[in-house]
């Protein structure tokens, strides 16, 4: 063991640890979560320790060589997978996420204390709050990581809800011309094709897309410069201009500064913002889920419209039987995300005047969300999307058996009589065909049309998915 001192006391610390005293204290205040903190929340720490070295040096505020060092002990971590043994802290944690923030700061210097011959913990040389942490507070540190963050698990679930689109576009386009019943309330409405269903599915992910990139464009502003509440208190001029674009250069990020430091460290309507778009994208997942489970339901006693490729037993106890897991777990995910933003929306609205304490949890919520989304839609598109079938015979038996033609005939013989002969074909088990054609109703060409699935069916398409009506008939 080594032993450290902060303004509390002194400390035993594992002597092979990277970490220092203020880590240690709070493995000891918040054993809630046996997670450690997300790597990408380091990684985007580790970067703007960085900037900060960088820009304070040529500031003339830093020592030139430990700026050198700190840059070099950054790199070293950058280049390698994150060690979390390093980084041992969970997100859920109490202080506005000054723990994390002291959790690099004290692996950044003892790592660069190491690579200059020093024992870990000799902060004489280099130390982890006046050096690695000038010009720098925990409330514009943490956002900004936080932020960085979330800029870059975004990219992958842009990437698989994309792919995922794209996949329903090309069902949409296989099953464009099988016919179906359409179906309100669960109950008989009017025929469609199978692939106006799937173009149903995708226009709100299509819409989703632009919404989630709307409030990502949001985080590329941070509020770093503005120190412990926006006011730069011990920031230099030199630094507060250059520490954002330093480290867009590193970060390969178009990242700026906000014009108001002050409302960018207390408000974080743009993670809600986020947050916001998420849920909307996980409660289309799963209506497309609710609908796959119901159109697949079956073997015998269900819908049976549709096939969803079989991934594993369904049952303990009754052999053969194939349940819809692919949909129902991406039904989970849904109602997980309901809750993040539950939890996003208490702890944005409970923060207090200069600074909300309260964005660990916040970005704790959107890394896993964002994450399980991002797998959902990857298995959905996988499992389920791609391998689906139809059940043709089935589809053409529900729509001979079906009385939704009534409603072709309406305008010809009046709304009422047209419930007449619906009523009639329920209650005698015959077609609805079969009963018109007895009736003095309707002439043959009428019928014909009537009975014409094409001529009562959207079923064109434009190269954008987008759905036209067939031209009146002359």
């Amino acid at each position: 063991m080594r032993t450290e001192s902060d303004s509390l006391g002194q400390l035993d610390i594992p002597k092979s640890a990277y970490y220092g005293i203020h880590t240690q204290r709070a493995l000891n205040n918040f054993p809630i979560s046996s997670e450690s903190t997300h790597p990408e929340l380091i990684r985007a720490f580790l970067e703007i320790k960085q900037a900060a070295a960088k820009t304070n040096a040529t500031s003339g505020n830093l020592d030139r060589s430990v700026a050198k060092h700190i840059v070099s002990a950054v790199k070293t971590l950058i280049n390698n997978p994150i060690d979390l043994t390093m980084f041992p802290i969970s997100d859920i944690q109490g202080g506005a996420g000054t723990s994390t923030n002291m959790n690099v700061n004290e692996v950044i210097a003892n790592v660069a204390l190491e690579q200059t011959g020093h024992a870990r913990g000799d902060y004489n040389y280099i130390n982890p709050n006046d050096h690695v942490n000038m010009a720098q507070s925990t409330n514009d540190t943490y956002p900004s990581a936080g932020k960085i963050a979330l800029l870059r698990l975004l990219e992958p679930l842009f990437s698989e809800l994309r792919a995922l689109i794209d996949a329903l576009g090309n069902k949409a386009d296989e099953f464009s011309t099988t016919y179906k019943m359409g179906r309100t309330q669960l109950q008989d409405a009017v025929p469609m094709t199978l692939g106006n269903s799937f173009h149903a599915w995708l226009k709100p992910l299509r819409r989703d897309d632009l919404r989630i990139t709307a409030a990502r464009d949001a985080l590329y502003m941070l509020n770093l410069g503005g120190s412990a509440i926006g006011s730069g208190i011990n920031v230099s001029y030199h630094y507060q201009v250059h520490i954002v674009p330093n480290l867009a250069g590193i970060t390969k990020l178009p990242l700026t500064q906000a014009h108001d430091l002050f409302d960018a460290t207390q408000n974080l309507d743009s993670l809600v913002a986020l947050s916001g778009t998420l849920k909307t994208l996980a409660m289309s997942l799963s209506k497309i889920a609710n609908d796959l489970r119901l159109l697949s339901s079956g073997p015998r006693s269900g819908l049976l419209e549709i096939n969803l490729p079989a991934k594993q037993a369904g049952s303990s106890i009754m052999p053969g039987k194939v349940n819809p897991v692919i949909p129902e777990v991406v039904n989970q995910v849904a109602f997980e995300i309901f809750g993040f933003d539950a939890t996003i929306t208490a702890a944005a609205e409970a923060g207090q005047l200069e600074l909300n304490a309260f964005e660990p949890i916040i970005f704790r919520s959107l890394f896993t969300g964002i994450e399980h989304l991002t797998a959902a839609m990857n298995t959905l598109r996988l499992n389920a999307i791609d391998g689906i079938t139809s059940n043709k015979s089935r589809l053409a038996q529900d729509i001979d058996l079906s009385v939704s033609f009534a409603t072709a005939m309406t305008p010809i013989i009046g709304y009422q009589e047209a419930a007449k002969l619906a009523k009639e074909s329920i209650r005698t088990g015959k077609s609805l065909r079969q009963i018109a054609e007895k009736k003095a109703h309707f002439t043959p060409d009428q019928l014909a049309h009537i009975f014409k699935i094409e001529d009562i069916v959207i079923n064109a398409r434009t190269p954008e998915h987008g759905l036209v009506l067939h031209p009146p008939k002359k």
